[in-house]
């Protein structure tokens, strides 16, 4: 059983503000990134999830007056009357188009303890460094400031009451600076009700994006339950901080791009000994940018792209993390060829989001002079699912989910 639940959200008060307000994540752009889509916005919602861009230059993004400051930003925006708060618990339908891509799902809060006892199924380590950040971020507001991005398969009877919602004159309708469209209604009681009931029959949930912040989710719960069983004197009920923020998307409509990977150096290797060593474990020809399918890689070294073809025995692998493309990649070539023993900490490889295309794996080797690239075939729902399904970690990067949701569009309050 899943939980979908209304919540009073806290949201841009006027249709002509939500275009300002809204975001991207704070995680999709550095410091210096954030600041220049920032500037000229008072209003941008970056100034609550990136606060430092308002503080002084090269400042520590974790020090004690950054989470300060990204409350008084908060404060600020519900004080001038850019975010309001709604009367009531409601429901929002939330659609995305990027290009000929579209995605519809239902903005709602999801249950902690679902996600603790992996009702809400994960597919990724998180860090602790970036779980403290985004718990001294949740209890600095107090509140769920970006919601995660999270899957069902597919369920008919949702679909067709998300598309009765999507059928009347939205609260929100706009294009954002990259293209993407953003449109948000609010679902009535009645569709409410209906969503929330039909969600029951979901036996899981998947978090698509934002593994941190789930788990960052948890422990502020903890901590707001710890701070009320002290200040009543005994363990308390329910509280808001019981529920977290979401998305939640049926799997078939969402688009993974690949998560590719830029290797600095040949590990003390010629052009030469790499090739020679790579036919030893992989088919290697003439390629271009884009991999032809599953189990395929193009590679870029040497100003010229190859092709490299997985062996079948490696695709056949029941496992389902061992044959997913980024872990035959890892044990075949990066492990044992380049010298990538660990790559979640090696400073010798960067991994490259497909949005920004083969152009900037050419561009990041090229700079170097002395390096090589992976270009990866995108991970299917269908692999990430069955992966969760097994308790399993995915590779790291193994997923890139776009279009990227927009924050800003509702907070939720604990």
């Amino acid at each position: 059983m899943a939980t979908v639940r209304p919540f009073r959200a806290v949201r841009p008060a006027t249709p002509e503000l939500a275009a300002r307000v809204a975001s991207v994540p704070y995680d999709v752009v550095d410091t210096a990134e954030a600041k220049q889509l920032a500037a000229g916005n008072p209003v941008s919602f970056l100034h609550v999830i990136r606060p430092e861009i308002d503080l002084a230059e090269g400042i520590d993004p974790h020090a004690d007056e950054v989470y300060t400051q990204s409350c008084t930003a908060y404060r600020q925006l519900l004080a001038d009357g850019v975010l309001a708060r709604d009367d009531e618990p409601s429901l929002f339908v939330y659609r995305q188009v990027m290009g000929g891509h579209a995605q519809l799902g239902v903005m709602g809060c999801c249950a902690v303890d679902e996600y603790d006892d992996d009702a809400i199924k994960k597919h990724e380590k998180t860090r602790p460094d970036k779980e403290d950040d985004r718990v001294r971020h949740l209890l600095s507001l107090p509140a769920h400031s970006e919601p995660v991005f999270l899957a069902y398969r597919d369920a008919p009877a949702i679909d067709a009451a998300i598309a009765r919602v999507a059928a009347d004159k939205p609260l929100y309708d706009f294009t954002a600076v990259d293209g993407v469209g953003h449109t948000v209604w609010r679902a009535d009681a009645a569709a409410a009700g209906e969503i929330e009931e039909a969600f029951r029959a979901v036996p899981a949930l998947y978090v698509a994006d934002g593994h941190h912040r789930c788990a960052a989710a948890s422990r502020a719960r903890a901590a707001v339950r710890r701070a009320c069983a002290d200040r009543a004197g005994h363990d308390v009920g329910t509280v808001e901080a019981d529920n977290f923020l979401a998305v939640v998307f049926p799997a078939g409509q969402l688009q993974i791009l690949p998560y590719h990977r830029v290797v600095h150096d040949l590990h003390g290797q010629t052009t030469e000994e790499l090739l020679a060593r790579l036919r030893e474990v992989m088919t290697v020809g003439a390629g271009g940018p884009v991999p032809s399918g599953r189990g395929r890689f193009s590679m870029y070294l040497a100003g010229a792209w190859h092709e490299l073809s997985a062996p079948q025995s490696a695709l056949a692998d029941p496992d389902p993390v061992a044959s997913l493309d980024a872990a035959i990649l890892q044990s075949l070539v990066l492990a044992p060829l380049l010298g990538i023993d660990d790559p979640r900490t090696s400073q010798r490889i960067e991994f490259v989001g497909g949005i920004r295309g083969p152009e900037e794996l050419v561009r990041r080797v090229d700079r170097r002079g002395d390096g090589v690239a992976f270009a990866l075939h995108p991970t299917s729902m269908d692999e990430l699912m069955a992966v969760a399904d097994a308790s399993r970690m995915m590779p790291p990067k193994s997923t890139w989910f776009e279009p990227k949701l927009r924050s800003g569009l509702a907070v939720h309050e604990f």
